[in-house]
């Protein structure tokens, strides 16, 4: 990585001084049309300045920025690694992953088999699951193949979609009323649209636990948006209750510097948290709330939450999704199926390439309800 020679001013310190004049070369956080001298207030500085050099006055990047940058390349969830003594191949390393983690097209009767008798109850993350990663994430349209088939899985089954993005925009994409959405994480959930909710109460349901920090998050987007927009490809996304800091755009020599503009950024609000999903940095409410807490509330607003008789299948590609998946093991019911092409460490106990596989999977699905009612 770049070294930053950071230079702090010989003028003579003043008691109670607030903050520190600063040359900064050779950086990746600046282009050369920036001022070579700023002003940081001392507490931010202090932090930032968490590992220093006396002798050359280098600073050396914590190494908290070190782990999300290594995390940024990885990918979530995080790509299985071999150690340096391990000789096998990586065709051997796949093979076996997928003995682990068997394609759910493979072993569809296997699951099918353990759902006779009992309700199934979909949960679908968006992207990388119904729509394909794409470089615009405005752009991840899903296909009418796809709308189609999520309209038959809602018809046979209760079905939730559970993301990152707001409700509004997944639902803009989606365009379906007769299923559930959990945006930004599970924050805020709305249940069905038309009059054939499954809600028990036939009542929708809307969950909001995030609520007092909108009007935070709304400050930060606005801040994020003016630090970031140097930075060619960044892209800050507000999800309502959460916001998500898009790099797969940016050249991978600035993600460091994009990540520590959003960490410098988070100094000032403790109560918001960063995490790291599929090309992409996501800013949270520091409260206890994740896809797998949506997944349970999702579970008891139905009716099934000390049920024996459901079997929860949750499909999503993201490091988000994994929280889903640990719930199910948990749970020891249903089963998580990851999407993804190549071996990754997940709780999931099946797996799916893309897209295109999870479309069949769900065709597969509502062709074997079709048949079980046509039998009874």
């Amino acid at each position: 990585m770049t070294n930053q020679n950071v230079i702090v001013s010989d003028r003579k310190p003043i008691l109670g001084l607030k903050t520190f004049t600063v040359s900064v070369s050779n950086s990746p956080l600046f282009s050369n049309s920036f001022p070579t001298y700023f002003n940081f207030p001392r507490r931010k500085l202090l932090k930032l300045l968490e590992v220093a050099d006396k002798n050359n006055n280098n600073l050396v990047v914590a190494p908290k920025i070190t782990s999300l940058i290594d995390s940024m390349r990885d990918s979530s969830p995080t790509r299985l690694r071999s150690s340096s003594h391990d000789s096998v191949s990586d065709n051997d390393d796949k093979t076996s992953w997928i003995v682990r983690f068997p394609s759910a097209l493979n072993m569809f009767d296997e699951i099918v088999n353990a759902a006779k008798g009992k309700q199934i109850v979909m949960f679908l993350d968006y992207d990388g699951t119904l729509s394909p990663i794409v470089e615009d994430p405005d752009k991840a349209f899903i296909t009418h193949e796809m709308r189609d088939v999520v309209k038959d899985v809602a018809s046979s089954f209760p079905t939730a979609i559970v993301t990152g993005r707001s409700i509004d925009k997944v639902r803009s994409f989606v365009k379906v009323n007769e299923i559930y959405y959990a945006g930004s994480h599970g924050m805020d959930i709305e249940g069905p649209t038309n009059e054939n909710s499954y809600d028990k109460s036939n009542e929708r349901v809307l969950f909001q636990p995030a609520r007092e920090f909108l009007p935070m998050i709304e400050k930060v987007v606005k801040i994020l948006e003016e630090k970031t927009k140097w930075i060619p490809g960044a892209m800050v996304e507000n999800n309502k209750f959460c916001l998500s800091v898009h790099f797969r755009r940016v050249d991978e020599k600035r993600w460091t510097a994009l990540a520590e503009v959003v960490k410098s950024v988070l100094i000032d609000y403790p109560k918001l948290k960063l995490t790291q999903g599929r090309k992409v940095l996501e800013i949270r409410p520091t409260i206890k709330w994740d896809k797998g807490q949506a997944l349970n509330f999702l579970l008891k607003s139905l009716g099934y939450e000390n049920s024996e008789d459901v079997v929860p299948v949750y499909i999503g590609d993201d490091r988000t999704d994994e929280d889903a998946f640990k719930v199910l093991r948990e749970r020891g019911q249903g089963f998580g199926i990851l999407v993804s092409k190549v071996p990754k460490d997940t709780n999931a106990s099946y797996s799916l390439q893309d897209p295109s596989q999870v479309n069949k999977f769900l065709e597969r699905l509502v062709e074997w309800k079709r048949k079980t009612v046509g039998e009874e």
